[in-house]
């Protein structure tokens, strides 16, 4: 089966003219072969999951319970629902839930807690014909458990037997969605302990919503094996993810501190918001791990082709020398629009006719990434044959293998978060939590002392 390809073309000196040498990637080779050994030698969580097929077998036993529902909502946040969200929009049809000939259930992910959105998710599903599907290995992440309050108080009200119409996805052995559980006989899912939200798309937190919604995730799961043999080549010049790794921390230490994923392609356009969350909450960090204050981080920004040319692309092309600009092109659509030969007295318009939509897409492309290499702007892309679960899964895989190379090479911890805990505490603390009444006084009172500036 044909894999995604990576085009570095565009990353090197000279058709860059402040591009990386290849004397610069040499320089670094032994570095990166050691840190390829050193990340297969420590087995993190994402790597480990794809030797276990527990976690996939228990999902499969569930499959023509999760199937027979009308309606699955995904209750979750961050990493329990940007790769579920990009999973759905990459491999079902952008129109799925409206589908006349769906066989499988409405996919519904609800990863805010805004009112408006929340209600508008209600109001379209049947609770008689629903399961939710709650996702938090603690069972304290704020957003999750109010939404699972809320839906858990829909199906009380209803006179629904939870155990039927709720799954729990979270830790194996402890936190509250765990007791609940145990005390009352809802079904669960086991979120691998070693395994962080960000890395978690091949795990029961992306894969249930995924068969819910009729993708074959044994192929998903095929893909990343794939990949997985692809990227322990200590050949930096034959592994993608390693080279790709080095590429951005060269360019990042010369001032490129903006990483840009540009899909031209709708269906691919959300695989940047799982991106995003990978690369800024993995590698944000203030401390490295010799405990040294050193704030380093390269921010993902998104883009859509062609929408985006229209928006972004002139600070693209004409701005400060610190963005990479990632583009996914696909070489085949699953459809196709004919633009008609209309209008052909105009020469402004008689060119279009008779070509196709996706060979004006790619053709765009082309002159994006044509504009972008004159103006001196690095720029590669992903390419994929075509959108299928193979290709998904080896293109997760091979952004949580840069991931980890990323990290070995800036020196800090890829798999921690120690930046969002603060915000949640306040939040915990402002909603009433117990234990948290000392700390809720404390930020109360910061914040009344602070001399005030509004207009």
């Amino acid at each position: 089966m044909k894999g995604i390809k990576f085009d570095f073309t565009n990353m090197f000196y000279p058709n860059i003219e402040k591009g990386i040498k290849y004397d610069e990637i040499n320089q670094y080779k032994d570095k990166i072969a050691n840190i390829i050994n050193e990340i297969f030698k420590e087995k993190p969580g994402f790597i480990k999951l794809l030797e276990d097929t527990k976690y996939i077998d228990k999902i499969l036993d569930l499959q023509e319970w999760i199937q027979s529902f009308d309606s699955f909502v995904v209750l979750g946040i961050g990493g329990s629902a940007l790769g579920n969200i990009a999973l759905q929009t990459t491999l079902n049809p952008l129109n799925y839930n409206y589908a006349n000939n769906r066989k499988t259930p409405k996919i519904f992910i609800v990863d805010n807690v805004d009112p408006d959105f929340v209600a508008s998710v209600l109001d379209q599903i049947d609770p008689h014909t629903t399961l939710f599907n709650v996702i938090s290995k603690s069972g304290t992440t704020a957003e999750a458990m109010s939404n699972y309050l809320i839906a858990r108080g829909i199906v009380d009200s209803y006179g629904l037997d939870p155990k039927k119409h709720i799954i729990f996805t979270t830790d194996p052995e402890k936190g509250i969605l765990r007791e609940i559980a145990k005390n009352e006989g809802i079904e669960t899912l086991d979120i691998p302990p070693e395994v962080g939200g960000r890395f978690s798309v091949l795990t029961p937190v992306g894969l249930l919503s995924a068969l819910a919604g009729g993708i074959d995730i044994i192929d998903l799961l095929n893909g990343a094996k794939a990949m997985l043999e692809k990227v322990s080549n200590n050949n930096i010049f034959e592994n993608p993810s390693a080279l790709n790794a080095l590429l951005h921390f060269l360019y990042y230490n010369k001032g490129y501190n903006i990483s840009v994923m540009m899909p031209y392609s709708n269906k691919l356009f959300l695989l940047a918001d799982w991106y995003r969350q990978l690369w800024a909450e993995s590698l944000g960090k203030k401390y490295n791990i010799h405990g040294e204050e050193v704030n380093v981080g390269q921010t993902p920004v998104k883009a859509l082709g062609a929408t985006d040319q229209h928006s972004q692309v002139q600070l693209y092309n004409e701005g400060p020398d610190d963005k990479i600009v990632t583009f996914l092109k696909l070489e085949k659509f699953e459809r196709d629009i004919k633009i008609p030969k209309l209008h052909e007295n105009y020469s402004a318009l008689a060119y279009l006719g008779g070509k196709t939509l996706s060979e004006l897409l790619n053709t765009e492309l082309f002159g994006t990434e044509y504009a972008l290499t004159e103006h001196g702007k690095p720029n590669m892309k992903v390419i994929f044959p075509e959108i299928n679960a193979f290709n998904v899964g080896q293109f997760f895989f091979a952004y949580e293998f840069q991931t980890a190379v990323m990290g070995k090479l800036l020196e800090i911890d890829a798999y921690d978060q120690p930046g969002v805990e603060l915000g949640k505490k306040v939040t915990y603390a402002l909603m009433g939590r117990e234990g948290y009444e000392e700390f809720a006084n404390e930020v109360k009172n910061k914040n009344e002392t602070k001399e005030k500036f509004i207009i």
